[in-house]
């Protein structure tokens, strides 16, 4: 008698295994496989641009290969020239690595970050030659991730000065270049007026 039971609970057992194992590799294959290779076709047919990682030429324009590409829309580059308009600090590794971004994780009150933010606020407001009082917080703070592509455009304004007077264009053109690559609320309500600093300097550099 003991033996039929234990034969039996041994096969109800291996059956309820297989029925588990049969789970297992029917979900791997579906959601780990068949869903992911779906999603990823249809991003390619329908949005093939932010698919491919938003890149952008050097003439601005947007492209899908990586061979013709200068950057992406969706992150920042460290540009430091004075010709450019320059993006928000990046505590993303040694700045400005997408493979480690991130922020400082310091608290508003931190010692160290009030102290960074003090050096930082003091070296943009000489560099752009404005009072330390109106230099505004994007340009003294990083972005969660550290790779924001945007600044504000209140940042933008105080820039403008310097690119214009390092590229020899009136204060004029490059409020106007600005102003064309300022994008507004999303629906009109959402997030707040931004620069998207790449588009911009590359702009710049075809207008030249």
């Amino acid at each position: 008698m003991a033996t039929t039971t234990v034969a039996s609970d041994l096969a109800t057992l291996t059956r309820h295994s297989l029925a588990g194992l049969r789970m297992l590799l029917v979900l791997t294959l579906v959601t780990g496989l068949a869903y992911p290779l779906a999603m990823t076709a249809v991003g390619q047919l329908a949005f093939p641009w932010q698919a491919s990682g938003s890149l952008v030429r050097s003439d601005g324009a947007p492209t899908a290969s990586r061979s013709d590409a200068v950057g992406s829309a969706l992150v920042a580059q460290g540009f430091t020239s004075p010709e450019y308009f320059h993006p928000r600090p990046s505590a993303a590794g040694d700045g400005y690595d997408t493979l480690a971004s991130g922020g400082s994780n310091l608290g508003p009150l931190n010692p160290d970050l009030v102290a960074t933010i003090e050096e930082r606020k003091a070296a943009v407001a000489d560099l752009e030659g404005v009072d330390p009082a109106d230099v505004p917080a994007d340009a003294v703070t990083a972005s969660a991730s550290g790779l924001d592509p945007h600044i504000s455009p209140e940042y933008a304004a105080i820039q403008v000065a310097r690119v214009a007077e390092a590229r020899g264009l009136s204060v004029a053109d490059v409020e106007q270049a600005v102003a064309e690559h300022t994008a507004g609320r999303d629906l009109g309500v959402l997030g707040d007026p931004r620069v998207n600093v790449l588009e911009l300097n590359l702009a710049l550099d075809d207008a030249n």
